[in-house]
């Protein structure tokens, strides 16, 4: 098995070292798995668990203080899952999973989503609101109201790309391939200050994840123009080309941002060996291997 993990693409973090070591953990993990789908699905909970990442613990406050996860999963036959808007899910990935497995539907989404979770297993109603981001959210004057007065609060705390306001693109995601087929999965706790509700580039097929049996593709950074040029469909189309991984992912991100002018990085797997880019800051990684 060979396995990728990002952990998000944007500032340089403030504790590189532990931050990595949870993602080697999560690689190892995902590498001793039977199954490329097994191997994501693993290594992201990891993340998922860690509140050094925004996904599942510790993910971004939405403007009614509310952390809701999203997740997406693909693979290889282009089976897909995703499950988003979910209040009080640590284990967004496995909820998506539970979409792709269990139904026959693409995108199940806010109490439904956590409903449908708990009657396959899938722990709920967890506190996923750390210490340091209800300091943070609190210390912005959370708006009251309408929706419209939220938005009139956000205008200057979200932003497409690059704000350092809220600087959430700690974003996780998994590539995995067992030399015969690939799975490709994304969670997150979406970007701090959003709208509450709103759902970003992560659950949706072809932007935060996108699988094929030519490789995979993950994606992190600002969603909505991630969303806007489909980033991760574009490298995985780029590795059925006959690019490489890495020429993917370069190429990927390359064309992203003449587009957008945006901030993102993109991790690849493919039948050569894996890849990532990124025009952020940092953009942390780990590759594991199993015979």
């Amino acid at each position: 098995m060979r396995v990728i993990l990002h952990g998000g693409a944007g500032g340089a973090p403030d504790e590189p070292e532990p931050r990595g070591a949870v993602l080697d953990e999560a690689a190892e993990a995902g590498a001793a798995t039977a199954t490329p789908l097994d191997a994501v699905e693993t290594g992201i909970r990891v993340l998922e668990s860690s509140p050094r990442f925004n996904a599942g613990v510790g993910g971004a406050v939405q403007s009614d203080g509310v952390v809701r996860t999203d997740a997406g999963v693909m693979t290889a036959d282009r089976a897909v899952g995703a499950a988003c808007s979910m209040p009080g899910v640590e284990h967004a990935v496995s909820a998506a999973r539970v979409v792709m497995e269990e139904t026959p539907h693409v995108l199940v989404s806010g109490e439904h989503a956590v409903e449908l979770a708990v009657d396959f297993g899938v722990e709920t109603g967890v506190d996923l609101l750390t210490d340091e981001k209800r300091e943070r959210y609190e210390a912005e004057a959370p708006p009251e109201g309408s929706p419209s007065e939220h938005l009139e609060w956000l205008e200057a705390r979200f932003g497409s790309g690059g704000d350092a306001t809220a600087p959430d693109h700690d974003t996780v995601g998994a590539v995995a391939t067992d030399g015969e087929t690939f799975a490709a999965a994304t969670s997150t706790g979406g970007r701090s200050f959003a709208l509450a509700g709103r759902v970003g580039d992560v659950p949706q097929v072809g932007s935060g994840f996108f699988c094929t049996d030519a490789g995979g593709a993950s994606a992190t950074g600002a969603g909505e123009d991630i969303t806007r040029v489909t980033l991760t469909r574009r490298a995985v189309d780029l590795l059925e080309e006959g690019f490489d991984a890495e020429t993917a992912a370069d190429r990927a991100m390359a064309e992203f941002e003449a587009v957008t002018g945006s901030d993102a990085g993109v991790i690849v797997c493919g039948d050569d060996g894996v890849g990532s880019a990124f025009n952020t800051e940092a953009m942390q990684t780990s590759v594991a291997v199993s015979e």
